[in-house]
């Protein structure tokens, strides 16, 4: 990959359809508008800081597995165990059921449904991706490129709408009370809420291999496509907030179809949550793909249970991992809120990521370590990481310590499972067909 096609891998991964939910839950946080732009350049910043020290390690490990490997090597093998551990019953399977929830409530667009109807929808949308990568890698893989370009042109749809057609006149009712400025507590928690539509930026770094001079390459890339996200992002907030007032915006749940619906009506809000659905539906599948290819390379490595590393014998498909994902994703889906979901996923994901970037500190300590790209305005830069991710969970403890402590503890549970499995389950011996190919 050149620099062009490096930085649309990092753009695509990113943009997601988070962004047609999230600023309503920013705005409930921060119902401010230069704090609601505040919070999206700084997790913007966040993400590019984050990817920096990931293209860093990257260069030094090119290998299968990315966070894992890096935290195998930077903290100990146990950590990279408990972010197996921890993507199965938190992080990757909270993303498919927050997403699942978002293409539920678009669907609710045409079908009005009340709470139990979105998680049935969503729970339906899960289970019936899983089954079409069950049925294989090529079926799944040609629904994700068929549905890809549905996000792009959502987003540019929206852009038209909001521009092309003036806004409508401001009605001739008082005006609302102007609320308070939002606390420092509010803003990091409403930070929390726009680092999940920036969700995805540590897969980038996976392909360093197949990059064209990727010292230069990759760091150019991750600037260049954070900045493109965040340009979007932002310009999507203007335009939402150029249509819907604070008031509104906070109580949409659709808050692209909304906006759609004030400019052109019902008929042009339809086709942009039809486009909506369909970029959920994209980013769905893609997920649904590749987690369940992780928990498999772990029970080849026999680190997680052996029948996940089953094969179908028709389809060729890890059908054992799909369906475990399938079901436990389901299961959050049924008991969580959305608000919780992502909550949960960026919490957990950020405590691994600032074990990861002071794993990177340890690393450089090492004489044998080498990395063909050093992360920028080292040591600063990765401190401040650290600061950040330190400061992001400490606050989201403080704001909910119920909340957060089941997620800690999800996490902390896996240490008994690894030390009990690496005693009692001998390592893959080299020339061992059950052992992992990376």
């Amino acid at each position: 990959m050149g620099l062009a096609t490096a930085s649309a891998m990092v753009a695509g991964i990113i943009l997601g359809t988070s962004i047609f939910v999230q600023p309503s839950e920013i705005s409930r946080l921060v119902p401010d508008i230069p704090a609601m732009m505040a919070v999206w350049l700084l997790a913007g910043l966040l993400t590019f800081c984050g990817a920096m020290t990931c293209a860093e390690l990257a260069s030094a490990f090119p290998r299968t597995g990315g966070v894992y490997v890096f935290l195998r090597e930077g903290i100990s093998p146990a950590a990279g165990f408990l972010w197996g551990w921890a993507m199965f019953w938190i992080m990757h399977s909270g993303i498919i059921a927050a997403i699942s929830v978002i293409v539920a409530r678009y669907a609710g667009f045409f079908v009005p449904l009340d709470g139990r109807g979105v998680k049935a929808v969503a729970i339906g949308v899960i289970l019936l991706l899983s089954a079409v990568n069950y049925l294989g890698v090529r079926q799944g893989g040609a629904l994700q490129a068929l549905l890809t370009a549905a996000k792009v042109l959502a987003i540019a749809l929206i852009f038209i709408f909001v521009f092309a057609v003036p806004a409508p006149a401001p009605g001739t009712a008082a005006a609302p009370p102007q609320p308070p400025l939002p606390g420092f507590r509010e803003f990091l928690l409403a930070v929390v809420a726009g680092l999940f539509a920036f969700g995805g930026w540590h897969m980038v770094t996976y392909a360093a291999g197949e990059t064209r001079d990727p010292e230069r390459t990759i760091p150019r890339a991750l600037l260049l496509g954070t900045l493109v996200v965040s340009l979007c992002y932002l310009s999507l907030n203007a335009a939402y907030l150029r249509v819907l007032p604070v008031p509104q915006l906070i109580a949409s749940e659709r808050v692209a179809t909304d906006a759609a619906s004030a400019l052109v009506g019902h008929r042009g809000a339809a086709i942009v949550a039809m486009l909506v659905i369909l970029s959920g539906v994209g980013s769905l599948n893609g997920i649904i793909l590749g987690g369940p290819r992780v928990y498999f390379a772990m029970a080849q490595d026999r680190l997680a249970f052996g029948w996940l590393a089953a094969i179908h014998p028709r389809f060729r498909t890890p059908h054992a991992a799909i369906l475990a994902q399938a079901l436990w994703s389901s299961a959050l889906v049924a008991t969580g809120t959305y608000r919780q979901l992502f909550t949960r996923v960026v919490y957990t994901e950020w405590l691994f990521f600032g074990l990861m970037t002071i794993g990177l500190f340890r690393l450089r300590g090492r004489a044998s370590y080498s990395a063909s790209y050093r992360v920028w305005g080292y040591p600063l830069v990765p401190a401040l990481f650290v600061v950040a991710c330190a400061a992001i969970i400490a606050n989201q403890f403080a704001a909910d310590p119920r909340e957060s402590a089941l997620g800690l503890l999800f996490v902390i549970a896996g240490l008994p499972v690894y030390y009990l499995w690496t005693r009692f389950m001998p390592p893959p011996r080299e020339g061992d067909p059950d052992r992992a190919r990376n």
